[in-house]
């Protein structure tokens, strides 16, 4: 699982949905810091959750920056 995430992209979590929309803070050493609406500030290891990204298909705009 290599995900290519970059600071400013906005996800969400496969299994915690109710986090709401996160906005990716920092990567680092496979790890993403995200900023989740409804969960504050979490650390995510890629190697084991792979992250949706916002705005790769027509399913849901970009957004403004949280």
């Amino acid at each position: 699982m290599s995900q290519v995430l970059i600071p400013g992209d906005f996800v969400r979590h496969p299994k915690m949905l109710d986090w709401g929309l996160g906005q990716v803070q920092s990567v680092i050493d496979g790890r993403a810091t995200v900023n989740f609406e409804d969960a504050g500030k979490v650390t995510i290891n890629l190697t084991e959750v792979e992250l949706i990204r916002i705005g790769d298909t027509d399913d849901e705009p970009r957004r403004t920056p949280i």
